[in-house]
């Protein structure tokens, strides 16, 4: 093994207000990906070391010796003791300088047969990778969540709303398990974006490939990938692509996620009273002794609104770019990182607060008045034998006589799918028992593959 002096890693002309401008925030956020990066080098340097040339790039050995240290790295990463200093520029090249300073000229070739542009799209789909996992697990925690509570108040009567004024009878059964349905397709959204998500672009380098016999396949096995990005030089224009369609994905969660604090805020004011939210999920007022402010919920459809933000910003940095590389896609990477993190983030904190909710059912009952009852009395009506527009000007005249209903009688009768009384929570449990079964299956996959790297 040579032990020559180590250059430094960094790449191009430098100027410091240039670097800075250039680097942006890339030696913070790239911390987050420092882990993929070991990763994804240990598995390139094993394919290089396999690689049909003489003389080899690298030895088995050579091999063996740079994911040791990539292994001591990774502990590094983990501690939370790794640094990017400003001449780094990136992760890569910190990681490069790291292995430079301790294996000398073995430490230079690692970067052979890729470049930074591949690098960091393998990065961000090995990060991404386990973040959508994550984030699959808590949705199908959160429809868990929703799906309990939904059973354990299944005949508990509440007035159904529509432009947010008294309609028709309805349940906390069905509003509960409404949301959780609807989390459970934003879940199927994610698994779709995941399996997008779930290809190697590693050895595409710039976007052409490169004069040597490389074996994609076998770098994208070694990460657990489902396959390579056949195409080079899309492995490297779907940087972004991917980014946005994840972040679209998770603001369609998020929209569920708003408008369920939405309606927690609505029918938690003292004027509803139907449910209450755990105290620890509001804040006082400074000046107000009696406050508790519902600050969580209202969070919540801020952070929603940051995440299609997100999704929009890097949708606008991608509508005009050419195809290739340009650096404009550096400034996507912000906004998917933080989307990520806000999305689970408010994911989690919303199933803990439904988890912690308590219904009042006297005031659920109370806020029936006949009106209500009105569509259901036509349509009895209806049963009998009225043509269903004189059964509704019949009703409308008569409103009076509605005004002793049974709202229990009411969500009763309906026995139909999907309906107050013919809610199939087993079909919910299944749903989410099939989630929480892919996301396992996918996790040990990803995490026994990549271990196997470092033995």
């Amino acid at each position: 093994m040579s032990t020559s002096t180590p250059q430094t890693t960094t790449v191009g002309n430098i100027d410091d207000e240039i670097l800075a401008f250039t680097a942006g925030k890339d030696l913070v956020l790239d911390l987050q990906l420092a882990e993929a990066d070991c990763i994804g080098s240990a598995a390139h340097v094993t394919m290089l070391s396999r690689m049909p040339v003489q003389p080899p790039v690298l030895t088995p050995d050579e091999a063996a010796a740079v994911r040791a240290e990539l292994a001591k790295v990774l502990e590094r990463v983990r501690a939370g003791d790794f640094e990017i200093v400003p001449a780094d520029q990136d992760v890569h090249l910190a990681v490069e300088r790291t292995l430079t300073e301790t294996l000398g000229d073995l430490g230079k070739k690692i970067h052979t047969g890729r470049s930074r542009n591949d690098q960091v799209a393998v990065d961000l789909r090995l990060f991404g990778k386990q973040r959508l996992l994550d984030l699959m697990e808590d949705t199908a925690l959160l429809a868990t969540a929703l799906t309990t509570f939904g059973e354990k108040h299944v005949k508990l009567p509440m007035v159904g709303r529509t432009h947010m004024q008294p309609a028709m009878p309805s349940s906390v059964g069905l509003w509960a398990t409404s949301h959780a349905e609807a989390a459970l397709e934003d879940l199927e959204s994610l698994r779709h974006v995941f399996t997008l998500n779930d290809q190697c672009p590693l050895g595409a380098a710039a976007g052409y490939g490169v004069p040597l016999p490389i074996d994609r396949q076998l770098t994208s096995d070694l990460l657990g990938f489902a396959r390579p990005i056949h195409n080079v030089s899309h492995a490297i224009n779907a940087r972004g692509k991917l980014e946005y369609q994840i972040l679209q994905a998770m603001g369609q969660l998020m929209i569920t996620v708003s408008r369920i604090a939405q309606d927690l805020m609505l029918y938690t004011l003292p004027e509803f009273g139907y449910f209450r939210i755990p105290k620890a999920f509001g804040t006082g007022s400074s000046i107000m002794p009696n406050k508790n402010n519902p600050d969580v919920l209202e969070l919540l459809r801020s952070k929603a609104a940051l995440v299609l933000g997100h999704g929009q910003a890097v949708g606008m940095i991608l509508h005009a770019a050419p195809g290739g590389y340009n650096r404009d896609l550096q400034d996507t990477k912000e906004p998917f990182l933080e989307g990520l993190a806000i999305t689970r983030a408010s994911v989690r904190i919303l199933a803990r607060c439904v988890e912690g909710l308590d219904v009042n059912p006297e005031r659920l009952r109370n806020a029936f008045d006949g009106g209500v009852f009105a569509t259901d009395a036509a349509l009895a009506k209806v049963a009998e034998g009225m043509p269903f527009r004189d059964a509704y000007h019949y009703v409308k005249a008569h409103l009076d006589e509605l005004d002793q209903a049974d709202p229990d009688e009411a969500i009763a009768l309906k026995t139909h799918l999907g309906g107050t009384a013919g809610l199939d929570f087993s079909l919910y449990r299944t749903r989410i028992h099939q989630s929480m079964e892919h996301v396992r299956g996918a996790r040990d996959h990803f995490e026994t593959t990549t271990a196997k790297l470092f033995r």
